[in-house]
């Protein structure tokens, strides 16, 4: 005699396909597309404040969680709270799928912060950059133009500078709009007598075309140290403008640590380079309590920078970007969203399924 299977109850069916669609939705978002907005202005005008963007995992290859023991579909804190969304009694040893391509120079990347030590690698913030340098490379930017390799790097086209730009009355947001340029690319002198304005070299030019700007000027530093620079702006006397030269590291180089190599590498050997009980003493490196004559990098190493040059937080403030802390590629946009603009006026149409180069 054979028995009829018992049907399932509606609550049970709908438990089952939402458990269905958490694991699927998982499982997409590790292996294939992770969806990623972008917050802030660093990388304007190539990519602005409301895109929402897919991330490939499948360019440079999947990493396996570090931290496999978190709540799906979370990154750092559960939703709406303060608690963390993982335990890190379970950290598995860094290990990347095939991917179809290695990051090659000027692709934009998303990454882990990663200054970002409360937190496991895979676990810190997202940042989105370009890679304007990558492992082995050497650079050097002089009054604001990067070189790579001894050449000049192309420049994307939507790079922004910061200006000053000098005028003869009172300007509003209207006059900027007309120039593509929103409220949060423009402050006011307190002296009235003009604005600091982050723009494009083609959007500066048509600007000094206006009857009713007096002078612009591109705001490049001069020479000279600057506090906050990695890794020791004032002591190289480096700054966002005239910075370098420096090679990135590459898995397999060996340097002599000397007195200019411990500056440059040792925090970054201190902090990526899974190496425990490391101290920097007296213009010297210890490991173990053994001084290094030198030391051979054990991953790659890249330099990301914001196209938005002057308004980026990047590279030359907290140093290179590990290999195991590289998420994915920016592959194209799917949405954008402007938040000066009301209702239907807010989507911008003309970026829907754009790719990101």
């Amino acid at each position: 005699m054979s028995k009829t299977k018992a049907k399932k109850s509606a609550a049970r069916e709908w438990l089952d396909a939402l458990v269905f669609a958490v694991v699927a939705a998982s499982l997409i978002r590790w292996l294939l597309l992770e969806p990623f907005t972008i917050p802030t202005a660093s990388m304007e005008k190539s990519l602005l404040v409301g895109d929402f963007l897919f991330v490939s995992k499948m360019h440079y290859g999947t990493r396996i969680p570090k931290t496999p023991l978190q709540v799906p579909l979370t990154h750092q804190k559960i939703w709406g709270t303060e608690i963390p969304s993982y335990s890190d009694a379970i950290q598995l040893p860094y290990y990347r799928l095939p991917g179809f391509s290695d990051v090659e120079r000027n692709d934009v990347v998303v990454f882990n912060y990663p200054t970002e030590f409360q937190y496991p690698a895979d676990l810190k913030t997202n940042y989105i950059k370009r890679a304007v340098a990558i492992a082995g490379d050497e650079l050097k930017i002089e009054s604001g133009i990067l070189s790579v390799n001894g050449q000049e790097a192309p420049m994307p086209e939507e790079m922004q500078y910061s200006y000053d730009v000098l005028t003869n009355r009172p300007l509003n947001a209207e006059f900027f709009s007309t120039y593509g340029i929103n409220p949060d690319s423009y402050l006011t002198f307190t002296n009235g007598s003009g604005y600091w304005v982050f723009a494009t070299d083609r959007v500066a030019e048509r600007l000094k075309a206006s009857p009713v700007v007096t002078s612009v000027t591109k705001r490049i530093q001069p020479r000279g140290g600057e506090s906050g620079i990695f890794p020791d702006g004032n002591l190289l006397g480096w700054n966002r403008d005239n910075y370098g030269p420096i090679k990135v590291p590459a898995k397999g180089w060996t340097i002599p640590m000397t007195p200019e190599n411990v500056i440059k590498y040792s925090f970054t050997i201190q902090h990526y380079e899974g190496l425990e009980n490391v101290e920097v003493k007296e213009g010297s490196v210890y490991v173990d309590g053994k001084k290094l004559e030198e030391y051979t990098f054990q991953q790659d190493y890249y330099f990301m920078m914001g196209d938005n040059r002057h308004d980026s937080l990047d590279s030359r403030y907290w140093g290179f970007v590990p290999e195991d802390h590289i998420v994915g590629k920016a592959w194209f946009l799917w949405l954008s969203l402007d938040k000066f603009e009301s209702l239907f006026g807010k989507i911008r149409w003309s970026r829907f399924f754009k790719s990101i180069e």
